[in-house]
């Protein structure tokens, strides 16, 4: 997933943190990336949760081919510019493999980085096609594409709300619009035509004038590409007005930031995400240490550490931490054993299974449909 944020200050942009989760004297440097400060830095915290676990759980079991794993986190702040610079300072730290970035927007400009420099990267939350369809041979996800969840929410508009007039906004990000125009795409396919199709400026604080234009289309179903904080606020400032609508989103509503934002107003909220990994039987002894730790481990934290097992056990089978090699490892071999379950990937770096389902926001938590 992608965007620009707030900017955070000259010391932000070079912001990478050595975490204490490995002993001192590693001997391989891997890192996460991700918004650690800045309007989605709930994000940020699922990403960094989720490498410290890993991290921790590998290294208690002796590391990675015997050899400790230290881990770097990196903030981006969802910034393209902040992305790169993130990425420079982990190659001259000589880390091997990158489990980020979050926003798509920082994913791919981070990519060409690595990509010249030999790091071997896996995004847990990325979902922009163009991320793996530039053919690298260093980039992977752990999460789906924009057209394999646009393609659920399309059909669900065109089959479930096939009278409703709708609307189609998104915020004009790499992310943002990539979803919305994915869902367009595939709500076209069959038969169902939007009433509207806008671009909404991120980082507003008023959207009265916007909620105004849907209320005179008689709009009465919304679907939205772009962030929780956007979206949430919008919803909220429509229900003010009473817009009387069915709200729909993607992925990046999966976290309790949402609630916080729309209040009462996001009750029944509808939102696209893979069943949850929480409740699959691989997960279970993690998500017992997570909340042990009091951690929900919602969102992409599972996500995030899968793509270190991802790592580790393609380089174990690989007998080898060289991120080419490992690369090649991870397409060749698998189906690889993680806390989502058993994860293989196609000739372009792509999850082969991604399934995509329903969830709705009630009374401040969200849940699987």
């Amino acid at each position: 997933m992608l965007r620009r944020t707030l900017f955070v200050g000259a010391a932000s942009l070079a912001a990478v943190l050595a975490i204490a989760a490995a002993p001192a004297g590693a001997q391989v440097k891997i890192a996460s990336a991700g918004p650690m400060t800045g309007e989605y830095a709930s994000f940020g915290k699922q990403l960094q949760d989720g490498a410290q676990q890993a991290v921790a759980d590998l290294n208690a079991k002796g590391g990675v081919l015997g050899q400790k794993i230290e881990l770097q986190i990196g903030d981006d702040a969802c910034d393209p510019k902040q992305a790169v610079s993130v990425a420079n300072k982990f190659a001259g730290d000589g880390v091997k493999f990158v489990d980020g970035h979050f926003c798509s927007s920082s994913s791919i400009p981070a990519s060409k980085v690595y990509t010249e420099e030999g790091i071997l990267q896996i995004t847990p939350a990325s979902t922009n096609p163009k991320f793996t369809d530039e053919g690298s041979w260093n980039t992977f996800r752990t999460c789906g594409r924009d057209d394999q969840q646009g393609a659920v929410a399309g059909h669900t508009i065109a089959t479930e709300f096939k009278d409703r007039k709708v609307a189609i906004l998104h915020d004009n990000t790499t992310y943002g619009k990539g979803i919305a125009d994915e869902t367009k795409k595939f709500m076209n396919a069959e038969g169902k035509k939007e009433a509207m199709y806008q671009a909404y400026v991120p980082g507003e604080h008023d959207y009265t004038a916007l909620v105004s234009r849907l209320k005179e289309a008689g709009i009465n179903l919304v679907y939205f590409g772009g962030y929780h904080s956007e979206i949430g606020l919008i919803v909220r400032q429509a229900k003010e007005q009473g817009l009387q609508a069915t709200f729909l989103g993607p992925d990046s509503l999966v976290t309790k930031e949402f609630w916080q934002v729309a209040g009462p107003a996001g009750e029944g909220v509808m939102m696209t995400f893979p069943a949850d990994p929480r409740t699959r039987p691989s997960a279970k002894d993690v998500v017992a240490e997570f909340k042990a730790k009091n951690i929900d481990p919602e969102g992409y934290v599972l996500y995030t550490y899968a793509a270190i097992q991802v790592w580790a056990d393609a380089a174990t089978k690989a007998k080898t931490v060289d991120p080419k090699k490992v690369a090649e490892t991870i397409k060749s071999s698998g189906p690889w054993h993680t806390v989502l379950g058993d994860v293989s990937y196609d000739k372009k770096g792509d999850v082969t299974k991604a399934d995509y389902v329903w969830y709705i926001w009630h009374d401040g938590n969200y849940s699987q449909m």
